[in-house]
């Protein structure tokens, strides 16, 4: 599958040229032919022979934008200045801030703020300690919490690597949901390790989002926090991913009309998203689902399962009813649902032809799916992909905002199944009856509802269960341009 140009590959030229005769259009005609995208030309300084042009092109790679480039400097008379990647600028000196609530002008509001008149809002939290969410940044404190161990498709790159992601999500949190997220990238891939220095900083935090930690490891560490901690504990790469994942498919299901406790789900990939996953789509309904990985289908009398792999053996013990054996092509066969979460080209087009009739296929690997979306449109009646170049990607910006506004709003010691399942019935019911198509099961991550109406029923899920601890939840302010959606005092 060839890379069309993307903005996460674009590049900004400064350049000079003759201000007369061709070179100009020379140059945008050369990015086209390359493959490129010309995407902002812009005049920056004009005289009577030169100019000096920044052009700004989408490429599909880096090696592609830098062989670009080398084709630019061989037009007649170009000379070719700075050339600015336009990601790496974004990232530069990193990409959130803390930034103070009110103004220090005067020493009577450093005494207020700082000393001595903090000493009497300690004092309080001393007596109370609950007090801390009222008085102190804790209730809307979210920590996301990495050891670099599985970051992204780009595997285990440890913690400083990894920052970059922790920035940009803790960004997305308070774009989408207003709530202060602070990275924390921990220099230890030992369980035990991580287990004791997140509860060492989890009195200044109202929710834990665990974030890029290899399997199986992250299934321990995120048990282990919940039953030690009085907050939630929240791992976005299993359970984000799983919430989204059963809202489209519910969206989906209504396009091609079944239910979801008559389809066959075939799965591809047993890690931390796919058991997830699997296991939010059985509370929700599912009862004939298959799940393989590297090895093949999962099932009882499976060799390696009969002495290690717990994980595994809980997925052969809770699925495949009619004992499945042999390869994931073998299973696809005949499903209505094939979801992956693995790896790229595990399926081609005759096994998505082989599928049952009005078939649904979530191919969501990333970048490059498990099959070829342009492919599977031509068997299957929904698509949707992890893919921002395809229609219904499926993306955990769409859930973790939401889901993190109405934990901390309804003050919950913890998430759980129930308030998961309400998250994805809220996201799918974005999707109106008169919206509904193969191409819009799932809304844009700008959708203006989504944030809101996730949190608001997280919120209700929250109380219904029982982990809330607050009657009267603060509820959450209209989510607008720069993020809002802070909590009233």
């Amino acid at each position: 599958m060839s890379s069309a140009p993307s903005v996460s590959y674009s590049i900004t030229v400064r350049l000079e040229a003759p201000a007369h005769g061709s070179a100009v259009s020379q140059l945008t005609t050369l990015v086209e032919s390359s493959g490129g995208s010309v995407t902002g030309l812009d005049v920056t300084a004009s005289g009577h022979e030169r100019l000096r042009i920044d052009v700004t092109i989408a490429a599909a790679s880096t090696a592609h934008s830098e062989e670009i480039v080398e084709k630019l400097r061989t037009v007649d008379g170009v000379v070719i200045g700075k050339v600015s990647d336009r990601t790496f600028l974004m990232h530069l000196g990193g990409k959130i801030e803390m930034a103070a609530k009110h103004p220090i002008r005067n020493r009577d509001d450093l005494s207020m703020v700082y000393t001595p008149g903090v000493a009497r809002v300690c004092m309080a939290i001393a007596q109370n300690p609950d007090d801390a969410r009222r008085l102190t940044i804790k209730r809307n404190s979210v920590a996301v919490v990495t050891d670099g161990s599985a970051v992204l498709g780009l595997g285990n790159i440890g913690p400083k690597a990894a920052l970059p992601v922790m920035e940009g999500k803790a960004a997305l949190f308070k774009r989408f949901a207003g709530i202060d997220a602070w990275p924390i990238c921990l220099d230890t891939q030992d369980t035990d390790g991580i287990v004791e220095a997140v509860k060492a900083i989890a009195p200044g935090f109202a929710g834990i989002n665990l974030e890029d930690i290899s399997a199986p490891r992250c299934f321990e560490i995120e048990e282990r926090l919940r039953e030690a901690l009085d907050i939630p504990v929240f791992h976005d790469d299993q359970h984000g991913t799983a919430i989204v994942v059963l809202a489209a498919l519910t969206n989906a299901l209504r396009v091609v009309g079944k239910e979801i406790g008559d389809v066959r789900v075939v799965m591809s990939g047993a890690g931390a998203a796919g058991t997830a996953i699997l296991k939010l789509l059985l509370a929700a309904g599912v009862r004939h689902a298959v799940v393989a990985d590297v090895h093949g289908v999962v099932h009882r009398e499976r060799e390696d399962l009969k002495e290690h792999n717990s994980t595994l053996r809980w997925i052969a013990e809770n699925t495949n009813p009619d004992g499945v054996t042999g390869t994931l092509k073998d299973a696809v066969h005949g499903a209505d649902v094939f979801i992956g979460v693995s790896a790229p080209n595990v399926i081609g087009a005759e096994e998505a032809a082989g599928m049952a009739d009005d078939a649904i296929i979530f191919a969501l690997a990333n970048p490059d799916p498990e099959i070829d979306p342009v492919t599977a449109r031509q068997h299957a009646a929904v698509v949707a992909t992890g893919r921002s170049d395809f229609p219904n990607q499926i993306n955990n910006v769409l859930v973790f905002p939401g889901i993190f506004r109405g934990l901390l709003d309804a003050q919950s010691t913890t998430v759980n199944t129930e308030m998961m399942l309400a998250a994805a019935r809220a996201l799918a019911s974005v999707v109106h009856d008169d919206q509904l198509n193969a191409n819009y099961i799932i809304p844009s991550v700008f959708h203006p509802e989504v944030a809101q109406v996730v949190a608001a029923a997280v919120r209700e899920a929250a109380q219904a269960s029982g982990a809330a601890t607050t009657a009267k939840s603060v509820g959450m302010s209209t989510v607008t341009g720069d993020g809002g959606g802070t909590p009233h005092a």
